[in-house]
């Protein structure tokens, strides 16, 4: 039987990318996603084009709920898998939270996708996981858990806190042949950069040492990395993708920049 992967936030983008990644190594792959049709429609496409068996799932993040996450694994057990990997990548992004001003309730909402459905997740893969004597865990973190943004507090500290706690993963589960490790992207070749919002198109490559900033396929090949057996003695760390971003204090301001 194949390997399994289970993605979060995968009908579109960063997650589709990491998913197509699996796939074409063979993998099967379980595709989560908010509304149950783009899951399902993330997942033909994934079969049809690699020719691995595919099934997409739903699942609210506006509430904590152990037994929709337990719902989904029991599924894909009865698919027959034990899972190999798991790959977080669904996030709230928490944009223009103003510290001053924010709602606690939509500052906390951030925690609730990003901590704690990830921590529910991680927990019942980790389950199957320990079955199997063998598994890993992959948090799509980011370069704002080092360095934040403006008006970011709630996005940033959560993936401050993802990095803690995919090393705690990797302490407490470690005995069972788990592995955890976070893939910390930064600016990343969205709808937002393709459509130049803030100006970020033309700003934020210039701030990169090597003038260009994460496709959807870098991030995806760094995942894959991570969760397969080509980092089988690597746990407890992170990979940045970037662009060397975080590597350099200031930009180099002399430079011809983009326009």
């Amino acid at each position: 039987m194949n390997k399994s992967v289970f993605i979060t936030g995968a009908h579109d983008g960063t997650g589709f990318a990491i998913a197509s990644r699996f796939a074409k190594e063979g993998y099967t792959v379980f595709i989560g996603s908010r509304k149950q049709e783009k899951a399902e429609e993330a997942a033909r496409n994934i079969q049809n084009t690699y020719g691995v068996f595919s099934k997409g799932y739903s699942y609210q993040t506006e509430t904590l709920d152990e037994n929709q996450i337990r719902a989904i694994f029991d599924d894909i057990r009865s698919e027959g898998y034990l899972l190999d990997t798991l790959v977080l990548n669904a996030a709230n992004l928490g944009i223009g939270q103003v510290s001053l001003e924010v709602d606690i309730r939509e500052f906390m909402g951030v925690y609730t996708t990003n901590i704690g459905w990830n921590f529910l997740m991680a927990r019942e893969a980790a389950k199957q996981m320990k079955e199997k004597g063998k598994g890993a865990i992959v948090f799509i973190g980011s370069n704002s858990s080092l360095r934040v943004t403006e008006n970011r507090c709630a996005y940033c500290s959560s993936k401050s806190a993802i990095n803690a706690m995919s090393k705690s993963f990797a302490v407490d589960w470690g005995k069972y042949g788990i592995r955890s490790n976070c893939v910390l992207p930064g600016m990343i070749k969205t709808i937002r950069w393709e459509n130049n919002e803030n100006n970020c198109k033309y700003c934020l490559p210039n701030y990169t040492p090597i003038h260009d900033i994460a496709s959807f396929e870098d991030v995806a090949n760094a995942a894959w990395y991570m969760g397969s057996d080509q980092s089988s003695n690597t746990t407890g760390a992170e990979i940045v993708v970037d662009g060397g971003m975080l590597a350099q204090l200031t930009p180099n301001i002399n430079r011809t920049l983009w326009e």
